[in-house]
């Protein structure tokens, strides 16, 4: 190594990890400045010494002075014609390297490596010399030894930071779902709206019935009577049927018949409204969300709607939906309805005045379905647009938003290999668009 090699000092912050370096150090007798070249060399056949590149010299205060490595023996020595003769009598010290590799004992590994890496060359000649931290010769090091135990710190990182990705991907799902839930509170009152106006109807319709159900049984039991006196009963029985059974056409109008077929009719249309809606809810709230399925893309907008619609009520929004020619498309149907909600919900929000209004397109191009809602609220600012979609992040009072719906909508999109992004025009109203590609692409696990 040509370049000068200055010895590494530690911080505090790699002193206690000192026992890690510590433990590679080789208690090596080093040279004497009056050893020779010869006994350099016979040094280096020693058992002891089989796995060192380099040797130091240290002079009786324990001062280094340098090192001499097998390499420049073989070179100068052993493989240069009457190299010993010339040599092998002189001082070690007329081949010694006066700027060996050195580190303090203090240092970390990983400072190490970054020394050895910086000044090491191919092939490896040498090895590094330990000093102590008074900088005193304090052993010898094997810079393979270096590199092994460096190795061995990158497969352990390499395991935490795979055990840190799982708890992330665990914590970002549970993140997800509590962002669900969140929406879900906000609408639940809205849903029990929703669910009381049809359930409202069917309950006094189911009433209505029960009511007509004693005077039309009373007719046909009159009715049946009086059938049975025309074949076993007296004229004084049949008198008294046919009685009763004019008091029953009495009592009762047939043309209620016609009325209990429409409330019939309307019950079972509530019923399917109901079912509907509960329907949509247990679409949005699946914990499967990661399920994918080729599905109609303007039925996951109707669904989103129809699950806001008493937000969109209570505010006075008109919704316009125009849409184009989408083919089906294959994503994680309850992951893009929480896309859809979320933007449907912040539009609406966004609309403080009695004229609100969303639009919604739809369109394909370039390989990807295109999803536009625009409303008329308020805007987003300019300082404030380039932050919308980072977690947290919220202009909302405290307790009105966690900050998290774009964020996870933003990761949705990109977990299906689209995009998503907004454009404001304050005080006119913003524009989010959503490109999801038409080309199958399985989600991530997004949510």
């Amino acid at each position: 190594m040509n370049q000068p090699s200055p010895i590494l000092t530690a911080d505090p912050a790699t002193r206690s990890r000192e026992s890690a370096l510590a433990a590679l150090v080789l208690p090596v007798a080093p040279l004497t400045p009056q050893c020779s070249v010869a006994e350099a060399g016979e040094r280096f056949l020693d058992k002891a010494n089989a796995a060192l590149l380099s040797l130091p010299v240290v002079d009786v205060g324990g001062r280094l002075l340098g090192c001499i490595t097998r390499h420049e023996l073989m070179l100068r020595v052993y493989m240069a014609p009457y190299g010993r003769e010339l040599h092998g009598r002189r001082p070690v010290t007329t081949l010694l390297d006066v700027q060996p590799l050195t580190l303090r004992i203090d240092s970390s590994i990983e400072a190490a490596g970054q020394l050895i890496g910086r000044h090491l060359r191919r092939p490896i000649t040498e090895d590094f010399v330990v000093l102590d931290l008074h900088g005193r010769y304090a052993g010898m090091g094997v810079v393979l030894d270096v590199l092994r135990a460096l190795e061995s710190q990158v497969g352990q990182h390499a395991q935490e930071l795979e055990s840190a990705y799982r708890r992330l991907k665990a914590s970002q799902h549970r993140l997800v779902q509590s962002e669900k839930l969140a929406t879900l509170g906000q609408l639940v009152a809205g849903l029990a709206h929703e669910i009381n106006t049809p359930l409202g109807y069917v309950q006094n319709n189911l009433t209505m019935t029960r009511d007509l159900l004693p005077g039309a049984a009373e007719l046909a039991n009159a009715a049946a009577a009086l059938l049975d006196a025309t074949t076993d009963g007296d004229a004084a029985d049949w008198q008294q049927r046919g009685e009763r059974l004019a008091a029953a056409r009495a009592g009762f109008d047939p043309a209620l018949f016609d009325d209990l077929g429409a409330l019939l009719d309307d019950t079972v249309h509530g019923v399917n409204q109901i079912a509907d809606l509960v329907g949509n809810l247990k679409d949005f709230s699946r914990v499967d969300a990661a399920h994918t399925d080729a599905v109609d893309l303007h039925g996951l907008i109707d669904a989103a709607l129809r699950i806001a619609g008493h937000l969109l009520k209570k505010r006075n929004v008109q919704v316009q939906c125009r849409y184009g020619d989408v083919p089906l498309l294959r994503c994680a149907p309850a992951q893009i309805n929480q896309v859809l909600l979320n933007l449907v919900g912040n539009a609406a929000q966004a609309i403080d005045h009695d004229q609100g209004q969303i639009v919604i397109r739809t369109q394909t191009l370039g390989g990807y379905a295109l999803i536009a809602v625009q409303d008329n609220g308020r805007g987003i600012p300019a300082d404030v647009l380039p932050r919308i979609f980072e977690p947290f992040f919220t202009t909302k009072p405290v307790g009105q938003g966690t900050g998290l719906g774009l964020s996870i909508c933003q990761q949705i999109v990109q977990a299906h290999g689209g995009r998503i992004a907004a454009t404001s025009n304050p005080p006119s109203g913003t524009r989010f668009v959503v490109a999801l590609p038409l080309t199958p692409t399985p989600p991530q696990a997004a949510a």
